[in-house]
């Protein structure tokens, strides 16, 4: 049977009937595990949520202090582990006596001469050795005189020996003379009978007289029942000192901070864990960031005991202080999730110890966030370490990391062999990895395979990565009800695809309602989407307010479009006047910048021409150099045009050429400019062509041999002039197209 909680219990020596006069003693009592079968291969600092709750986990051996009258007066018999509020100096004194061979032997010659607190406690002292036959004659005698501990340890006696009948009557004996550590025994014993009502009444009769083990059992019968009852008698067993309801009250204060309390760390942090990108890489979420995803995405931990996110700053301040008191008791899990709470905090270094003191215990979890704490510090050495041990002991996660580390490194077949291990480990994610392994190397038949296998386990990216798949191979019919599952599962990107997929059918309020969704759990592309459909409708202040989101997710295009907006806005400046110093750069142009400085090229040529527009020269023409090194053929004729300005027409003519050959009409134009005031009417002659090909129509008007292309010939227009918008950049959420943006990590 395994014992609850996590203390040696005490040995009772209490009456049945208090003397007038005497100070009853309230005991600190705890588990007595040695006595009960298979209680010393239990280990007592990692039962689960229910250990504490199994059958035959009724008997501890008990004790009172109580005064033996003796020959040289009242002397106080105090065994091993007995509390006492009244406790004298002498107290160590006695129980370091109580545990000798002398004092047993004292205790021996009273039983024989009679006295039946020496019965009692030799009994006691002989059934924590094991010797059941010479404890049960002491504690029979001990209890036909009127001892209530006897009577309790003679429950404990019986119980290990198969006669849970009879111990539960010298139980009730004892109970009902006041031994809260019986009453707790009882209320075990019901339980374990299914008789919960019978069982509550004694489990709150030894929970309201200070009992710990008796506290948290109540506490725990009462959460199996929902009752919101528990927390209190947690917290009332916590405080005594038991360590298991320390952790189990810090994990009730968490789950009870957040309104759901599936929500990973991070498992903070887990955005840390995990990127965007197809097939790229694998899903390796810490150890204790667990992002249950959809139905059936466990990330390596026992149900119900992931870290919970994002929890009221009180109430987690209040669940970090009980798993301290747990942890410093040497609670595992405790150390653990205490480990999770600083690591979110950012305290890595202490968050480090906790690890390592969890998994030094065997905490494999522990030591899977130890590796990644290493592994983000950049010793990849000593994480892989970490890793392989939790690996071993069958963690998923960890077993997922080495597979990633290993397929960074070219490994391909350990890392498949790694993520097999995972998948055995009950990981889903190994699932998927494996997915991702094999459409990186083009086996996609296997990878459709894999990713089935955790699409159908619960795992919403590998459904969203399937439909990809499918849409890839045409299936539009099969794509879809995956994209839906994965979305409704919470994946973002499916919802995004599913966004795509309905706006290239020309559904677009059911395209806008999924990117709106998307959006509003910070996809950057989705919100880039809506933003457009706003603009197209005219609600430039709504629209604005996602261009905003999406720009500060880094999109380079919604940085564009944002700076569009505010740019219409405001009148275009003037030429700076002589002595008046350069205009500061307005917002508008920052986010032009920054749409830029990503390689945006429309956005370069902008940032060009308001540079112009303030005379800054130098910046102009790094802006448009850019550009047109990109591609851009609006840059080339811009810079061209700055050039020609600054009097190195030949190097203009170069890139005039460039956006002439790209398509840009007026480049043309200018070069046959060039050619007439050269001479080459022949070369001229063949741009004034190309010219009137390309357009615009203005363009081809003033492409004929007249007076106005003299003069233009002759007064070239300055750098800044207003070029055609750049339209040769493809938009994002092109119907042409699905972007499946799958995310390779969690939690």
């Amino acid at each position: 049977m395994v014992f609850m909680g996590d203390r040696a219990t005490l040995l009772e020596t209490g009456r049945f009937v208090q003397r007038r006069g005497q100070k009853a003693d309230k005991v600190a009592d705890a588990a007595f595990a040695a006595v009960i079968a298979g209680a010393a291969g239990a280990s007592a600092s990692t039962p689960g949520p229910r250990d504490a709750t199994t059958a035959g986990e009724v008997g501890h051996v008990d004790a009172d202090a109580v005064h033996a009258t003796g020959a040289a007066g009242a002397t106080r018999v105090t065994t091993p582990g007995a509390v006492t509020p009244d406790a004298d100096a002498g107290t160590t004194d006695a129980v370091d006596a109580a545990d000798s061979a002398e004092a047993e032997a004292r205790h021996r010659r009273a039983a024989e001469a009679g006295d039946t607190a020496s019965m009692s406690v030799l009994g006691a002292l002989l059934l924590r050795r094991g010797e059941l036959d010479g404890a049960e004659t002491y504690l029979r005698a001990a209890t036909a005189d009127g001892d209530r501990a006897a009577a309790n340890n003679l429950g404990v006696l019986l119980h290990q020996r198969g006669y849970p009948d009879e111990a539960a009557g010298w139980w009730r004996i004892a109970a009902v003379a006041g031994s809260a550590a019986a009453a707790h025994a009882l209320g075990r014993h019901f339980r374990e009978r299914g008789d919960e009502p019978g069982a509550e009444y004694w489990l709150r009769q030894s929970a309201e007289q200070g009992h710990a083990l008796g506290a948290y059992a109540l506490a725990d019968l009462l959460e199996h029942r929902g009752d919101i009852g528990a927390e209190r008698w947690l917290r009332a067993a916590a405080e005594q000192g038991h360590r298991e309801a320390a952790y189990r009250l810090a994990r009730t204060l968490e789950r009870n901070a957040v309104e759901d309390p599936h929500d990973a760390f991070g498992l903070g942090r887990g955005a840390g864990r995990s990127g965007l990108g197809l097939s790229a890489d694998p899903a390796v979420p810490d150890a204790l960031k667990k992002s249950e995803q959809g139905t059936g995405e466990n990330k390596g931990g026992a149900a119900g005991d992931s870290p919970v996110a994002g929890p009221a700053a009180g109430r987690v301040g209040e669940a970090e202080q009980w798993y301290r008191r747990a942890a410093a008791r040497g609670h595992r899990r405790a150390a653990l999730h205490l480990g999770a709470i600083l690591e979110q905090r950012g305290e890595l270094k202490e968050a480090g110890r906790w690890y390592l003191t969890a998994a030094k215990d065997g905490e494999a979890r522990a030591a899977c966030a130890l590796g990644f704490l290493l592994r983000d510090a950049g010793d990849e050495e000593s994480a892989a370490v970490w890793w392989l041990r939790a690996a071993q002991d069958g963690d998923g996660n960890a077993a997922n990391a080495l597979g990633a580390l290993h397929a960074a490194r070219g490994e391909q077949q350990t890392a498949e062999r790694w993520y097999r291990a995972a998948m055995d480990a009950g990981d889903v994610n190994g699932a998927y990895n494996l997915g991702l392994l094999c459409a990186a190397q083009d086996r996609t038949p296997q990878a459709e395979q894999w990713y089935r296998r955790a699409a159908y386990a619960g795992h919403r990216e590998a459904a969203n990565a399937l439909a990809v798949l499918l849409l890839q191979a045409g299936d539009h019919t099969g794509a879809e009800p995956w994209f839906s599952k994965a979305a409704e599962a919470g994946s973002v990107d499916a919802a995004f695809n599913l966004g795509i997929l309905h706006a290239g059918r020309d559904e677009d309020r059911t395209a806008l309602g999924w990117y709106q969704r998307a959006a509003a759990a910070g996809h950057t592309d989705a919100a880039l989407q809506v933003a457009m459909a706003l603009l197209r409708d005219g609600e430039d202040r709504e629209a604005e307010r996602h261009l905003r989101c999406a720009a500060g997710g880094g999109s380079a295009e919604a940085a564009f479009r944002l700076a569009g907006v505010l740019d219409a806005r405001q009148p275009p400046p003037g030429p700076p006047a002589l002595g008046e110093p350069m205009p500061e750069k307005t917002e508008c142009e920052e986010w032009y910048e920054r749409a830029a400085q990503q390689g945006h090229r429309r956005a370069q040529v902008r940032v060009g021409m308001l540079a112009a527009a303030r005379g800054d020269v130098e910046s102009a023409a790094h802006w448009y150099r850019e550009a047109a090194e990109a591609g851009s053929r609006n840059g080339a004729f811009n810079l061209g045009l700055l050039l020609a300005r600054e009097g190195s027409e030949r190097e203009a003519a170069l890139w005039w050429s460039r956006a002439a050959n790209a398509g840009h009409g007026r480049a043309a134009l200018r070069l046959a400019l060039l050619a007439a005031r050269r001479g080459e009417l022949t070369e001229g002659q063949r741009w004034c062509a190309r010219a009137v090909e390309l357009g615009p129509a203005e363009v081809a008007d003033d492409a004929g041999w007249s007076s106005s292309v003299a003069r233009w010939a002759h007064n070239p227009e300055v750098a800044g002039s207003n070029p055609v918008p750049a339209t040769e950049e493809r938009r994002p959420g092109s119907r042409s197209e699905i972007r499946a943006f799958v995310m390779s990590a969690s939690a």
